[in-house]
């Protein structure tokens, strides 16, 4: 039974913003598996932001948000062995997921070289 589902479009100028500022905001929000893959990348920005609107997505289908206070680089994306994208959380929010009987997640995301966009649904 599908018990949330989120979408977000992050611009990608503004992430790449964000992560030249230097305070921080690359290690807040992403995990270091992240970081490595994104830096891997011949477009990490690119990378960047589709995983910053798969995170945003995912607080979305929670149907709490930003509401829940826990740190984003719980929930990480990586690619499974065929590339495919999947959410795998830590922390605070493998609790609250645990806690709620939630089962899985799914996510998928795109861009193109101006915008990033991803879609979570949560199953119980």
């Amino acid at each position: 039974m599908i018990v949330g589902n989120g979408i977000d479009i992050v611009d990608i100028a503004r992430v790449a913003e964000r992560l030249a500022n230097g305070n921080g905001f690359r290690d807040k929000v992403f995990s270091k598996n992240e970081i490595n893959y994104c830096q891997k990348r011949s477009l990490p920005n690119e990378s960047y932001a589709a995983r910053f609107a798969a995170k945003e997505a995912f607080l979305k289908a929670t149907g709490k948000g930003l509401l829940l206070g826990y740190d984003l680089h719980e929930i990480e994306v990586h690619n499974d062995a065929d590339g495919k994208p999947m959410i795998r959380l830590s922390g605070n929010f493998r609790k609250f997921f645990e806690d709620n009987g939630w089962k899985s997640v799914h996510v998928s995301m795109s861009h193109n070289a101006t915008t990033a966009c991803a879609f979570v649904i949560i199953e119980k």
